[in-house]
């Protein structure tokens, strides 16, 4: 069962929209599925349905709401794809992950249960930053971009973070991923798998980006994470 429903910030003086899919019975645990650059898309709502049907109580805020409440938007569409890489420019990420926050807060309330978050793209980087800034018990990133900025974060991260890194992502290049290999290859709580010959957006649920094959190896590498890290 599918729903949206609306959260409060943390500051409790707003709210914003969040896709809700609910499992049958009791979940096992609650996910954050966190936006591409592309909003609360159809893609995104899939994968929130999915971690239902596997029992989890999903959940995908609308991280862009102080940009345009609603915004969905397809990555094969050019135009579409550029409005996207407009409103990754001006998107505040530190509100952003506040925002992950209280979708948190939500989540553990409503389920009584762990809160795991998950994310793509933008989404990935700020599933980093959700697991060096949040409680929550596991996080995941896909083709997360710009993470040897963030390094300096990585003391903070005391849950375990799973990355799922394409050799061949045209938004993180060879560099950046030698940086995130020689910063988190020894960090206990980090494991990081590459994806070889993989580009960005290999794992995302519709369109011409997706390698079924890589796809699905990484979909079930994070499903086993969430099983041991949240139940």
């Amino acid at each position: 069962m599918s729903e949206t429903t609306r959260i409060t910030t943390l500051d409790g003086d707003k709210d914003f929209m969040a896709y809700v899919a609910q499992p049958e019975g009791e979940p096992r645990a609650a996910i954050v599925v966190i936006q591409e650059i592309f909003g609360v898309n159809a893609g995104i709502r899939r994968k929130c349905d999915l971690l239902a049907e596997a029992g989890y109580l999903a959940v995908a805020p609308d991280l862009f709401w102080q940009l345009g409440e609603g915004i969905e938007l397809d990555p094969d569409i050019e135009p579409e794809f550029q409005k996207a890489l407009d409103l990754m420019g001006k998107f505040d990420q530190d509100e952003g992950v506040r925002d992950i926050e209280a979708t948190i807060k939500w989540a553990r309330q409503k389920s009584g249960k762990k809160v795991g978050a998950v994310g793509y793209c933008l989404g990935g980087r700020l599933a980093y930053m959700t697991a060096a800034r949040t409680d929550a018990d596991a996080s995941v990133g896909y083709y997360a971009v710009g993470v040897d900025g963030l390094l300096r974060e990585k003391h903070a991260i005391s849950n375990p973070l799973m990355l799922h890194i394409p050799t061949e992502d045209g938004f993180v290049d060879k560099e950046t991923q030698k940086a995130m290999h020689e910063g988190l290859d020894d960090h206990p709580k980090v494991t990081l798998h590459d994806y070889e010959g993989m580009d960005h957006g290999f794992a995302t649920q519709f369109g011409k980006r997706r390698n079924e094959e890589n796809a699905q190896l990484a979909d079930k590498r994070t499903m086993a994470f969430f099983a041991e890290n949240l139940g």
